[in-house]
């Protein structure tokens, strides 16, 4: 399978999971809680704080055209909001709306320059759109600030294969693995650098830890190459 058509693990998150400095946990708030958001919403239709809260939630739910709705409405009135600005961002990602999420994130780092996710999440835009310079040039910028943030490796790694630069791709991947040996994500794009080479057995190897940190991926893997 050539790796710039495998969709596999190259989205570096969704919203229903990304983790986001700015958003409160949501997954608790039940039907009575988002009533009360809603009449609030039609007392007072331009409340900022609620537009933004009922937002997350919608997000929180996937509801992303009418989170879109409210976060268009709540950055009318507060358009220096970073925060604000990236959740648009990211939301127009999960739609794959990927050049208003690329200007969404673009302003959400220049007013919040240590915004990590932010130059994550731009740095995939750009290689997506097949700007594989500009998305060097975000990443390695990103590095500079925080030089042990894993997911710029993951992200960095994709970028270099899309180049055909696989040693530069599979050091930032081991990079990443160094980082965060724990978590999903650097092991699934490690696999994706042995599925690029023809390495089977580095795949299975892989394949075998993601069963563990991430089953579903494990199962996708499994059903297209085991």
């Amino acid at each position: 399978m050539n790796f710039r058509h495998s969709t596999i693990c190259r989205r570096p998150s969704t919203v229903s999971n990304i983790n986001l400095k700015i958003f409160p946990p949501l997954n608790a708030v039940n039907d009575n809680e988002r009533e009360q958001l809603e009449t609030a919403l039609q007392q007072e239709q331009d409340n900022p704080d609620k537009l933004y809260e009922k937002a997350l939630l919608l997000i929180d739910q996937q509801e992303n055209t009418e989170a879109l709705e409210l976060l268009d409405r709540y950055i009318s009135i507060k358009r220096r909001d970073s925060a604000a600005l990236y959740a648009r961002a990211v939301t127009n990602l999960s739609m794959s709306n990927y050049r208003k999420a690329g200007c969404d994130l673009l302003k959400t780092i220049v007013l919040d320059p240590g915004f990590m996710q932010a130059y994550k999440h731009l740095g995939f835009v750009q290689f997506t759109l097949g700007k594989e310079e500009s998305a060097l040039k975000t990443l390695k910028k990103a590095l500079e600030i925080d030089p042990g943030y894993a997911g710029i490796y993951c992200v960095l790694g994709d970028a270099y294969l899309d180049l055909g630069e696989v040693d530069k791709a599979k050091e930032a991947f081991e990079k990443a693995l160094e980082l965060e040996p724990d978590h999903a994500e650097p092991h699934c794009k490690i696999a994706m650098y042995y599925l690029s080479r023809g390495d089977m057995k580095g795949l299975k190897k892989e394949y075998e830890i993601l069963k563990t940190l991430d089953a579903a991926m494990a199962e996708q893997i499994g059903s297209l190459f085991f």
